[in-house]
Parts: C-alpha cells; structure tokens; sequence
C-alpha cells in the first residue's frame, strides 16, 4: 500500500542531519542562508515543486556531502514563511487543521509560498482558516492585494467579499427603510439610528455607485413610506395643539407627565425634522403654528427635565442623548429661516424676551436675520434694477 501524504515510511524528523538525504538550501538576497536537512520522501509527497526538483529531469540538483541538495532563493520577508513549511510537512493533516496557522498574517505568508512550492494539502488548509476566521481591516487589504493572483484554488478565501446578488441587496434595503421608519422601544434607538445611518451611505453616490438599483419595489416601498410620512407629519401638526394643552394641564413635576412631555418632544422632534429639511412640504401657516406651538413647548420643558434627573439620577428612562436636544434646536433654527422676514422677527423677539433664552438656542437664526434684514433693501433695488433694465428692452 503506498505511502499517503504526511505519513512517511519513516518516522523522520525535520533537521535531523543523521537520516536525512537531501539538503534545501534557503537562499535570500539580503545574504540569509541557511541549510535545512529533510528527507526526499517527505519532500515529494508534499510538494509538486519539489517533486519536480528531485526527480531524473531536473539538471541543476546538486550533490552535497552525499545528499542532494536543492536550493531555492527566496524574498527576506518570505524566509521564515518556507521553513514554516518545511516543518509543517512533517506534521499530521489533523493539525494542518489546527493550531499550525497562529493568526491571519502567519496563515496568509504561509498560503503564498505554499502556492509558489505547490503543496496543495497546505494550501487547502491555509484556504480554509482564512475563510473561516475574523479579519482585522488591515488584514483585510493585505487578503485583497494577495490573494487574487493565487488562482481559483485561493477565491473560497474573498466569498465574505463578494458583491451580492440584487435580489439579497433590494431584499436588505427594504428591510433598513422599514426599521428605519419605525417606532421601536427605547433600547432599539440605537440599532434605529444604525439603519438610518447604512441607508444614507447606500444611497450616496461617492467613489463607488449606490448601492440599490431603482426597481419598481424600491421605489413602492419608498413612496409608500413618504406618503405614510407626510400623513404623519400632517396629523400630528394639526393636533398639536390639543397635545401640548391636556400635557399642560397636568401637574408638572408628576413623573409620569414629565416622561409624557419627553416622549411628546421625541414625536415632535421626527416631525420637526421632517419639515424641517423638507422631505414633507407644508404651507408657511402650518410650519409656523408648528414652530408657535412646540418652541415654548419644548423650551419650557427641557428645565423640567434637567431638574427632575437631577433628583432622580436612576431613572433610566428619562435619559436621553443630547444629540436630540441639539437636532431639535438645529431644526427649529431651519424652520425659522425658512418662514417670511416677519414671522421671523416674531418668533426671534419672543425669544430675546424669554427666560429661557438659552435653549434652544436661536442664535444662528438672529444673526442670520439682521444680516439679511440690513441688506435687503439693497438686495430687492438691485433686484428691481434688473427687472426695469429687463423691461426696457
């Protein structure tokens, strides 16, 4: 019966000089050089290169203190990589299974010369940790620039990176565009926020194009969700009024009317934004009452917040991120610059007024409108000029 590979007819050892029969000289242009003495059987039955090199057509083997001896010159970053693998032949497949790889890098040096030597129990080894394994992103670059001139025995590695199919990327997005654009409990914001985050990157038209292709499901699903927000937008801007007076006439350092004022100003917020960065177009009156109703709203509550956290540092459901405080008071100052000159100079009077002019914040809103307050004669005449040089002619 023959022999199957790494099971020698002996039990040889790597390096041992008293039995071994052949010498591989490793060779770096740097000036390593080192002599490794291994057995013509294990060699052989291991790797092709190598087979090739012993064998009756090889010219150049050389004789060398009664053995064979096969040189072979290497890159200095390569040398460790080939007596690696030198010993490995000697191993049990079982742990060629192993631990024999150590880590990502290890694995893939020895991956590379495994291919040059043609030892494909090896290289099927290699290929099969570094499928199975994290990579760090470094690792990940490094994979990218290695393995794709390896040959098809090495491609099992890149399936992690492989573009997917369109059926699984429409399938994904829908899925991101319904989370979304959902209402989930407070411990999920998180994941909610992650979602939001993922679809504006597939969308963006950067270095690479967009992720989803326009199909007619996409496009449903997106209207559907439009639609479905702008009758939000809209009913709750018409009963926000009633909202704000029954949240009003309740006592205002009850907890259980402090976390309804919070969830009401978590609502408000989404729909503020909405209006505000116009993904749902409302006439000049309705994003006024909008901004009448939860400015004071908001601004006296956010106090009433502060306070009660303070004596109840425990209650976990009443934190919030302080990204929303300043979302809401960046779109508040959006909505305002977009109302006529006027209705601004209201909204900013009132709150130059305030007691709690602090928050939110219209700062950027004021100076805004006296920049444009000062200039705008100047602009409009400008303006006007054009049209009667337009009209003389």
């Amino acid at each position: 019966m023959e022999p199957s590979v790494h099971e020698p007819k002996a039990p040889f050892c790597f390096g041992d000089r008293s039995s071994s029969d052949v010498v591989v000289r490793l060779r770096t242009q740097e000036g390593r050089d080192e002599w490794l003495y291994c057995h013509s059987d294990i060699l052989i039955q291991n790797s092709k290169y190598f087979s090739d090199r012993l064998s009756d057509k090889w010219p150049t083997c050389q004789i060398l203190d009664s053995r064979n001896c096969v040189e072979v010159h290497c890159q200095d970053t390569d040398f460790d990589f080939h007596v690696s693998i030198l010993r490995l032949f000697y191993d049990s497949i079982e742990r060629l299974a192993d631990d024999a790889w150590h880590n990502v890098r290890n694995a893939l040096g020895i991956l590379r010369v495994a291919v040059e030597l043609e030892c494909p129990e090896i290289v099927s080894a290699c290929v099969n940790y570094l499928e199975a394994v994290p990579w760090e992103e470094s690792e990940e670059e490094e994979i990218l620039r290695t393995i794709p001139g390896m040959g098809q025995q090495a491609l099992p590695i890149l399936s992690r990176l492989e573009p997917v199919n369109h059926s699984a990327v429409t399938a994904i997005f829908i899925s991101a565009v319904r989370f979304a654009t959902s209402s989930p409990p407070p411990s999920m914001n998180d994941l909610k926020s992650t979602a939001q985050e993922q679809l504006e990157y597939m969308l963006t038209e950067d270095d690479d194009d967009p992720l989803p292709i326009p199909t007619d499901e996409i496009k449903s699903e997106i209207l559907t969700k439009l639609e479905i927000m702008r009758e939000l937008v809209i009913s709750w801007t018409e009963a926000s009024d009633k909202v704000v007076k029954l949240i009003q006439l309740a006592s205002e350092s009850d907890e259980i009317v402090i976390k309804t004022r919070l969830k009401a100003i978590e609502v408000a917020s989404k729909v503020l934004e909405t209006i505000g960065y116009g993904s749902v177009i409302l006439p000049t009156s309705k994003r006024l009452h909008a901004v009448q109703v939860w400015l004071p709203f908001v601004r006296a509550t956010r106090p009433l917040i502060d306070a009660f956290l303070s004596n109840n540092e425990d209650s976990a459901e009443l934190k919030i991120d302080g990204e929303m405080w300043q979302s809401l008071e960046s779109t508040f100052v959006s909505i305002i610059l977009a109302l006529p000159s006027g209705d601004q100079a209201e909204i900013l009077n009132e709150w130059l007024k305030s007691s709690h002019a602090q928050y939110p914040d219209l700062t950027e809103a004021f100076e805004v409108w006296c920049y444009r307050s000062k200039v705008a004669k100047r602009r409009l005449a400008v303006l006007g000029d054009k049209e009667r040089t337009t009209g003389a002619f």
